[in-house]
Parts: C-alpha cells; structure tokens; sequence
C-alpha cells in the first residue's frame, strides 16, 4: 500500500489539488502532518480526502514524523511531497515505482536533472542544493543532485533509517543514513514548479535561510561518521 506524507504550514491555498493528485495517481492514503496552522489548511486537506494529523512541535522533519507515526500497519512505501504545488506529480510514477517494484530502497525526484519553472527556485535555494549535494558527493561518493522533498520509500527502509531530525535537515538525514546503511538509491528527473499559492517559510528570509541551511551542512557532516545501525 502506498502512503503518502505532506507535511504542511498555512498552505490552504495550494494543498487541495496537491492531495487530489496524489489520490488521482494512485495514492492510497493521503496523511496531512499540519504543523501548526493558522488559516484553513486541516479543514481544506481533510474535504479532498486527506487524514490530517497534528504535528505541535514546529518543525519540517517534526511534521514527517507525525505523518510516519499515522502509518497503517498495511503500508509498504510511503511518498513525500510538499503541500504548495511546487512539487511535479506528473512524475508520481517515476518517483514511486522503483520502489514499489522492489528494485530500489529510495528514489529522490531530483529538481536538478529536470527543468525549473521562471521563480521555482530562488538562488539561495539553488546555492544552498548546489553546497548540499557537492558536500555529499565528497563525502559518501556517491551521485547526488538533489536534496528535494519529493521522493518515495519503502516501509522496509524507513525501519532502518530511523529517522530523527526534527528540522529542514530531515531529507539530508534520509540520503546519509541511506547511503552509509548501502541502500539501494536512485534519483529521477522531475520539474521544478513555482508554488501556486501562499508564502515560503524559508525563501527571501535571511535568518530562516541560514538556519535551514547550516542543519542541512551539519547533517551532512554528523551522518558521515556518526554511527548508523
């Protein structure tokens, strides 16, 4: 069964069409982590068919792990895009199937190796990916171009990776922990797209941006030698 996680901050403009898609590609359950909204986001999620759930601590990696807590016991790969649209389900297959086929452990939709919508990225954003991914290269060897939020994995994997970070360092962790654990990892092309509605959290936000970015980088750096079990 296919799961899939948004995690979701004031996106009730943009979260509507996000889980209709997800359902429409065959999504099996659609599980909101609303991280303390303020606007319409649970009411809105939950009249496309989406289980909400409540993540208080603020934080990205803190709503993912609200979401993996809501997981049914039948699930057996689970999805995560964002709720502001800028994510490209017209890929959803490319990014779940390898997974569901068994042949791979985590699939990254990398941003990347796709083509970027005018405003999709800004270039903090793009700096930011460009230092990430580089750093991994160096230090695991292996080939990374993204650290995008859109990606797939199984249930199985999940049990492995253990995850833990409660900040914007939650995809690094996923990727280190992966790549130190010899899981198989595969990146695909997916599109870039500006979001439909609402605010970054991050983006044009000197200290946000800062902050995201050196739990990326510090991430990076603890899962390389730290012990991974």
């Amino acid at each position: 069964m296919l799961i899939a996680i948004i995690p979701a901050l004031n996106e009730a403009g943009s979260i509507s069409p996000v889980i209709v898609g997800l359902l429409a590609g065959g999504v099996t359950t659609v599980i909101v982590a609303d991280n303390g909204s303020t606007d319409e986001t649970t009411r809105v999620a939950q009249s496309a068919g989406a289980l909400v759930v409540s993540a208080a601590r603020r934080g990205y990696g803190s709503a993912c792990l609200a979401g993996l807590a809501a997981l049914p016991d039948s699930a057996t790969a689970v999805v995560f895009c964002d709720a502001d649209g800028a994510d490209d389900l017209s890929k959803l297959h490319q990014v779940v199937e390898p997974v569901l086929r068994g042949e791979v452990d985590l699939v990254v939709g990398s941003r990347a190796l796709g083509v970027s919508e005018p405003g999709a990225l800004t270039p903090p954003q793009r700096m930011g990916n460009f230092v990430a991914t580089l750093l991994m290269r160096f230090l695991f060897w292996r080939t990374v171009t993204d650290l995008g939020p859109f990606r797939c994995v199984s249930v199985d994997a999940l049990m492995r990776l253990r995850m833990c970070d409660p900040t914007f360092g939650w995809t690094a962790e996923m990727q280190t922990k992966a790549f130190r654990l010899g899981l198989r990892y595969l990146e695909v092309p997916v599109n870039a797209k500006a979001r439909t509605a609402g605010e970054s959290k991050i983006s044009g936000r000197i200290g946000p941006v800062f902050k995201a970015g050196w739990g990326i980088i510090s991430t990076i750096i603890r899962y390389r030698w730290s012990r991974v079990t």
